[in-house]
Order: C-alpha cells, then sequence, then structure tokens
C-alpha cells in the first residue's frame, strides 16, 4: 500500500518529514548487532534525523556544507543522509575499501570539514592522510570498540556528537522545519563518486528532482506492497543501493533489514527472507554456483528428483502458452522440489528480484524463472540516477535491459553509443565544467556504452565504447557477452578477454574459490592454497570445458584460444576489484600483464 503523500515530493527531507510523523511507531528499519535483529520505528529514525542535523549546525557546519561518510552500512549512515540533506548540504560516500589516498581526495573535492568514520580501523586510514586535509575539523567514529581511551582534538564518538545535537535542537525546536522548507527541488542532494577505474574518482551531483523523478519511474519497475522487506548489503556509497535502502522506503512501508555486508550476505538472506530484492550480477551468480554445489553433494534420488523438477520449470519458461500437463507438471515440481531450493538461498517469500550494475547471463535469468523466481534486469549509470531501461514482470526480455520509463528518451549516436534524456540526467561533475560538457551535449547525456535497439524496441547494451576490443585482423569484437556467458559457470567468479591488436582472443579467468575448492575436495585433488588450487591440472581442464561449451556457440572470431587463471584471492579491498565486485579491466591488465604476455608467446 503506498502512502497518500506524494504532494510532499518537492524535496527527499520534506517527503521524508512526512512519511515519518504519518508512520509514528510502526518499524522503519532493523540492523543486526551483536547477532539480534533491532527494530527502529519511523518516530525513533526521525528523532536521531533531526538530532544529527542540529549537531552539525552546534559545531559550525554551515547551511549547504558537505559532509562525508566512510562507513559500511549502519542506521546511522541513514541519519546523517536526511540529516545533511535537511541542512542543504550533502552526504557524500566514500567506500570502505578505497585506499588512504581516494579518501583523501574525496574529502578534499567536496570540501568537506565534518567526516564519519565506522570504525577504528576507517579512523586509522583517514588519520594517516590527515596532514594532507587542512580543512580537516572533525571527525566522528560510530563504533568505538577498541578506542574508549583514544584521544584526539578532532575526534568524538556518535553518542556524544548526538547529545550536543539534542541539546541544540532544544534550544532551537524550529530550526530544522526552517531548514527543511528552505530546500528547492534543484539543488543538489547527492554526490555519487564513481569509482575511478580510470583516473581520480569524479563526484556526480544528482538533485533532488532527479531522485524523485527516478523514484516513480523505479516505482513501475518494483511497486511497492504493505509488508516488503528488503536486505541492505551493498555500499551505500553506490547510488542504486542509496535508492534501494533509504529513499524508496519513503513511497511505501517497507522495512530495511541492515545486514552485515556482502560477506554475510547470505547468511542474512536466510533470515530475512526478503520480498524484494536488488543485486548485482555477482550476487546473482554466487548464489545459483551454491545451489549447484548443494545438488553435487546431495544422494542420488535428490539429484535426479531436481533435474526433473528443474527440467519441468524450464520447459514451462519456453513454453509460450504451456498446457494444462506441463502446468500441473511444473506445480508439482515447485511444490516437491524447488520451492525448497528457494527457501535454502533465502529467497521463499521473493516476489521480485532486480539485477544491476552490469550485464547478467539471460541463461542465468532462465534458471531463476525455472525455480519460481521473477528477475528483471535493469540498465543505467550514476549519471542518469541509477536507471535509464528495464522491463516489467510481465514484460520479461531477457538478453535486453528492457525500454525507458515514460519521460526517459533513449538514441543510439552513430558509433552506436547509447544517449539519454530526461529528468534524471544529473547537473554534472563536482568542479569539473569541462568534463560536464564533454558528458551532456545538448542535453543528452553521453554513456560510453554501446548498444542496438531491438525489433521490440527494446535496448541490448554490448560492451563499454572503450573495451570493444579490435583484433590484429580488424574484427570488432564486445568482450562483455563472452564474459558474460563465462561467469554463468559456477567454477568462473570473474573473466576478462584479451585481444586488442591481438592474433585472437585469450582471457584471463578468476576461480570461485568454493566451488573449486569443493570439486577439488570431492575428486581427492590436494591443495593448500588458492594459488596452488589454480595450478591443479584438473582444475585447469574444468576451467577449460566451461570456455569450449562458451566457444561453441559464438562466432569464431570471439572465440578464445588461450586462458589463464589469476592466481590470487581478490576482493573488493584490491584496486582490481570494484565495491560491485566488477574485475576492473585496466588493472587486470596492468597487474597481469606477464601472464597476458605469456598467451601470446610465440603468436
Amino acid at each position: 500500500m503506498v502512502d497518500n503523500l506524494r504532494s510532499t515530493r518537492r524535496t527527499l527531507p520534506a517527503w521524508f518529514n512526512d512519511v515519518a510523523a504519518a508512520r509514528g511507531t510502526r518499524t522503519a528499519m532493523r540492523w543486526k548487532r551483536l547477532g539480534i535483529w533491532e527494530d527502529i520505528s519511523w518516530a525513533a529514525y526521525a528523532e536521531n534525523v533531526r538530532a544529527t542535523a542540529a549537531a552539525m549546525r552546534a559545531l559550525g557546519v554551515s547551511r549547504g556544507a558537505n559532509v562525508a561518510v566512510l562507513s559500511n552500512g549502519r542506521p546511522e549512515w541513514a541519519y546523517i543522509d536526511f540529516a545533511a540533506m535537511g541542512n542543504g548540504g550533502v552526504a557524500v560516500g566514500i567506500y570502505p575499501t578505497d585506499a588512504p589516498r581516494q579518501v583523501a581526495h574525496i574529502i578534499r573535492d567536496c570540501a568537506a570539514s565534518l567526516v564519519f568514520v565506522e570504525n577504528h580501523e576507517q579512523l586509522d586510514k583517514l588519520l594517516s592522510v590527515e596532514a594532507e586535509l587542512p580543512g580537516l575539523a572533525y571527525i566522528i567514529v560510530l563504533d568505538m570498540t577498541g578506542l574508549h581511551a583514544f584521544q584526539h582534538p578532532k575526534v568524538t564518538d556518535f553518542a556524544s556528537f548526538l547529545a550536543i545535537g539534542r541539546i541544540h535542537h532544544e534550544r532551537h525546536p524550529a530550526e530544522w522545519d526552517e531548514n527543511v522548507a528552505r530546500a528547492q527541488p534543484d539543488d543538489t542532494a547527492l554526490i555519487i563518486y564513481t569509482s575511478g577505474t580510470t583516473g581520480p574518482p569524479k563526484g556526480a551531483m544528482l538533485s533532488h528532482h532527479n531522485i524523485i523523478f527516478q523514484m516513480g519511474a523505479m516505482e513501475l519497475l518494483c511497486p511497492g506492497m504493505d509488508g516488503d522487506e528488503q536486505l541492505s548489503f551493498l555500499p551505500l556509497s553506490h547510488i542504486v543501493e542509496r535508492y534501494f535502502s533509504h529513499y524508496r522506503p519513503l513511497d511505501h512501508g517497507a522495512v530495511v533489514n541492515i545486514g552485515d555486508g556482502i560477506d554475510a550476505m547470505a547468511e542474512n538472506l536466510r533470515e530475512v527472507t526478503p520480498r524484494i530484492m536488488m543485486a548485482v550480477p555477482r550476487v546473482w551468480e554466487k548464489l545459483y554456483a551454491a545451489v549447484t554445489m548443494a545438488i553435487a553433494d546431495a544422494t542420488p534420488l535428490g539429484q535426479l528428483g531436481y533435474r526433473w523438477a528443474l527440467n519441468l520449470g524450464y520447459r514451462a519458461v519456453d513454453a509460450r502458452n504451456p498446457g494444462v500437463l506441463l502446468r500441473l507438471g511444473s506445480a508439482i515440481a515447485r511444490f516437491l522440489v524447488l520451492n525448497r531450493v528457494r527457501k535454502v538461498i533465502g529467497l521463499g517469500r521473493a516476489r521480485l528480484l532486480i539485477s544491476g550494475a552490469a550485464p547478467i547471463s539471460p541463461d542465468l535469468i532462465r534458471w531463476y524463472a525455472a525455480i519460481g523466481l521473477i528477475m528483471v534486469e535493469a540498465y543505467g549509470q550514476t549519471e542518469c540516477t541509477g536507471h535509464a531501461t528495464s522491463y516489467g514482470r510481465d514484460a520479461i526480455a531477457p538478453g535486453t535491459v528492457g525500454k525507458p520509463p515514460p519521460g526517459t528518451e533513449i538514441r543510439l549516436g552513430p558509433d552506436g553509443e547509447i544517449l539519454i534524456k530526461g529528468p534524471h540526467v544529473f547537473q554534472g561533475y563536482l568542479n569539473q565544467p569541462d568534463l560536464t560538457a564533454v558528458t551532456i551535449r545538448d542535453g543528452w547525456l553521453h554513456t560510453g556504452d554501446v548498444g542496438v535497439i531491438d525489433e521490440a524496441g527494446n535496448l541490448i547494451v554490448t560492451d563499454r565504447l572503450k573495451d570493444i576490443i579490435v583484433t590484429s585482423g580488424g574484427k570488432n569484437v564486445t568482450p562483455s557477452e563472452i564474459e558474460t556467458r563465462l561467469k554463468f559457470s559456477p567454477y568462473i567468479s570473474d573473466a576478462i578477454v584479451i585481444g586488442d591488436q591481438r592474433k585472437y582472443l585469450s582471457c584471463l579467468v578468476l576461480l570461485d574459490h568454493d566451488a573449486a575448492a569443493k570439486h577439488a575436495q570431492a575428486h581427492n585433488l590436494p591443495f593448500t592454497s588458492f594459488a596452488s588450487l589454480t595450478r591443479i591440472p584438473e582444475i585447469r581442464r574444468l576451467i577449460e570445458a566451461e570456455i569450449d561449451a562458451v566457444n561453441r556457440d559464438v562466432a569464431r572470431v570471439e572465440a578464445i584460444r588461450r586462458f589463464d587463471l589469476i592466481d590470487v584471492q581478490l576482493t573488493a579491498e584490491d584496486p582490481e576489484l570494484t565495491p560491485t565486485m566488477k574485475l576492473k579491466r585496466q588493472a587486470i591488465a596492468a597487474r597481469f600483464k606477464p601472464l597476458i604476455d605469456r598467451m601470446y608467446d610465440g603468436a
């Protein structure tokens, strides 16, 4: 049930005020602390936002000033976000995995004098670059574990910070509402910094109008329902997670469950059993791999039952008009087998899954559909507030990213570049007018992605313009399609196809550690580390078979002739992997250049 509060959609803090007042003691979010999920009501949420905003003003953070947040997801993140907007400023997120030099760059670029850090680890990171930040005046620590004896003139804890804010609010009770009333739709509400794959991170500025328009468009894709549960586990520095966790719940009564981060996602998913879930492709691939490994360990009867049920599911999905017997058979299969599969991975109650931020294999969407889960793919960028096209649950079109919602225009440039126009196109890059002018021309956002539009009007994104491979024979190859097919394998975590100005394509493969290790253990193949796992001949033959399967379905020029395995287990803490778990092509090419060169020895 959508709340009747659409008249407040001028700015986000004004909308938040009205929603919180209307919902009162209803649960707004839950947070898992010390292993126990704790409820936070809308009333408590609003009180903490007001206190946070008042504390900022009490410390002299002027109206319109930016603050920075260096933390994983926590309730305080939401308080800071709305408080900063209510004061006319912006809460600028910094990925917790960013290196100190990136942290310093963002704080300088957005001119934040007040920075919130999650814990001692992030505090150490910030203090290591303190000398480079002459404008830094205050550091607020959210979790003081291990820091109670620590003293520093700029550092205080969040509880003390809130106490300052409550005193200030008591003395100036009207100040919050007055500040919120001053906000205008075209004011900057967010500055989202890119991951900096091709240089220093750059801040994309988004207005209240950008976000509120986008919320209406996204509501067509995933309309809210009373009783919805969501799981928040991706970094809140990312536009899509910020939208889903902080802003989407304003439009309906969804409860946001703030998990323990991406490493604990599988466990949190089983605990929360969300109704709607948004995630990046790597998450959906991991869940599929977990089921595949579990089935490999099942009894022969269990494996037979799964294959029977999945086959019926596939037949029902592929049939345009399934007959009575097929509908009955697939219903029985779901009841006896596939419902349990969904429950095991925590998706037993899910009514909609959304994949975004990178291409996903159509085969993976088909698998989820076969076990009874509707998955839709959405396409967008930070620069268009996260969403440009998608297909609805009643118009599934795997292999495409659907159509633009009302108010959004899409067209292709002469070189196939995807161009976007609409009220959600961003204001520009902070402090970078020249780059803004190149990115937005005549009102059209130049995405840097290339694609085609099919006969039904659905957009197909083929690759990044800069990533298209031109072989030494002059053939153009879009590597992302091949990479997406490879990642459908439960044994492949990620892959980078190489071949620009080369005679043939090669590929660097990052193993899925859990799946590969389980295979090795099941076949009595000894290994002592991730690196040793990549050197097992049987594991290499396993990956070779997966690559051969993909090669059979592509043109000869697109076939992978040689491959090698990356012998380190990359995580989001490594500079070669983004916080949303995508390999950075240029960083991989630089770090593993000797490995790449060996694949072309003698060519």
